[in-house]
């Protein structure tokens, strides 16, 4: 059985906000940039308590990277924040010339990303934004499981010399991982041990990843949890060990099946350790309007779906 317990559902957003407020009273280099949804992406406590270092740049995402980079050259620290949909879709060629080719230190906050952004539908519910930042030399990609990781994620991303992306959502889901434990970029968690399969989970999928170990055991199987909170660079040693374990794993991420953390560990299995590999993730499909409860079941994201494709792998064996 799982030792981790929700202590009450939280938005990983508002995760985001506090790390980034923690963050800014401990180093005054840092700084925040928001395109008209300061809000929406929890940054108003900051512009609130450091009016100066809070930069309001309106519906102008493109020009706010640009911005950012250049008060990175200057010394500054800057996080921008948006919708993830627009700080990895919209601004793609800014992120890829002013911040990776330029090298710069900027933190792109993306908020309300994947399909569990809800009721706005397909045409903000972005599903490839890792697999867009993750191809970028010398960007680092970080999605957090809950609110007291997304915090301890944003003060660690403040002080990662380089660009990061960090991943985080709208709605309130469980929060269960230690208040205080540091978050380090390029590790691997493990959450769960077991000797029967691997699941890998990224993200809200996390927690039913662990959900889904719970009814696993029930049928006598054993399941190695991972939180792969960092899809690049990846923890190569923490998720092969646990593979050669137990021969089979599963990856489970909010996100197209194209692109994301299932296809960067169908590589590294290919490459070094052979497995079967089930896929829990969004078919080559948009999203829709709905609760995110209702889209996750829809779109084969739940715990119920992660047990039948640990099934599935653990008969490849």
């Amino acid at each position: 059985m799982t030792k981790y317990t929700n202590t009450g559902n939280k938005d990983t957003r508002s995760g985001f906000g506090e790390g980034l407020l923690a963050i800014g009273r401990e180093c005054k280099d840092v700084v925040a940039l928001a395109a008209d949804l300061k809000g929406s992406v929890k940054m108003d406590g900051f512009a609130k308590e450091f009016p100066e270092r809070f930069f309001q740049c309106g519906i102008a995402e493109a020009n706010m990277i640009n911005v950012a980079a250049g008060l990175s050259l200057n010394g500054k620290i800057p996080f921008v924040g948006t919708f993830a949909a627009f700080a990895a879709g919209r601004v793609y060629d800014q992120v890829r010339m002013a911040v990776c080719y330029s090298e710069t230190n900027v933190k792109i906050a993306a908020s309300h990303a994947g399909i569990t952004l809800g009721e706005d539908g397909a045409t903000h519910q972005i599903l490839e934004d890792i697999g867009l930042m993750r191809m970028l030399p010398g960007m680092s990609v970080v999605v957090p499981c809950d609110f007291n990781q997304t915090k301890n994620a944003t003060i660690a991303a403040a002080k990662w010399n380089g660009p990061v992306y960090l991943r985080f959502g709208r709605p309130s889901v469980p929060n269960f991982t230690p208040e205080n434990e540091a978050f380090e970029i390029g590790k691997a968690y493990k959450l769960n041990d077991g000797k029967d399969v691997t699941i890998l989970a990224c993200g809200h999928l996390v927690w039913e990843a662990l959900l889904a170990a719970e009814e696993l055991e029930k049928e006598g199987v054993t399941a190695d949890v991972i939180n792969v909170a960092t899809i690049k660079p990846l923890d190569y040693d923490t998720i092969l060990e646990s593979i050669k374990k137990t021969g089979c794993v599963v990856t489970a991420e909010e996100h197209f099946i194209f692109g994301g953390m299932g296809e960067m560990i169908a590589g590294l299995l290919a490459s070094h350790l052979p497995a079967p590999l089930e896929f829990v993730a969004i078919a080559d499909k948009f999203g829709q309007s709905g609760t995110p409860s209702e889209l996750m079941k829809a779109y084969g994201l739940d715990a119920e779906h992660i047990v039948a494709a640990a099934r599935r792998a653990i008969v490849r064996k």
